[in-house]
């Protein structure tokens, strides 16, 4: 079964997804902001646009 996170100290593990560093903390941390940023601008559109 694939993790979907690599133990560091592990090398022998090959199915996984991401692996448990820096890089990875930062990009899944940066795509998760701008996720929340465009559903707060689409939300707020609407609001402008009277859709609700």
């Amino acid at each position: 079964m694939t993790k979907i996170v690599k133990d560091s100290d592990n090398e022998q593990e090959r199915d996984y997804i991401f692996q448990d560093n820096k890089k990875t903390v930062f990009g899944a941390s940066f795509i998760v902001v701008i996720l929340v940023i465009l559903v707060l601008a689409v939300i707020a559109t609407a609001f402008y646009l009277d859709w609700f």
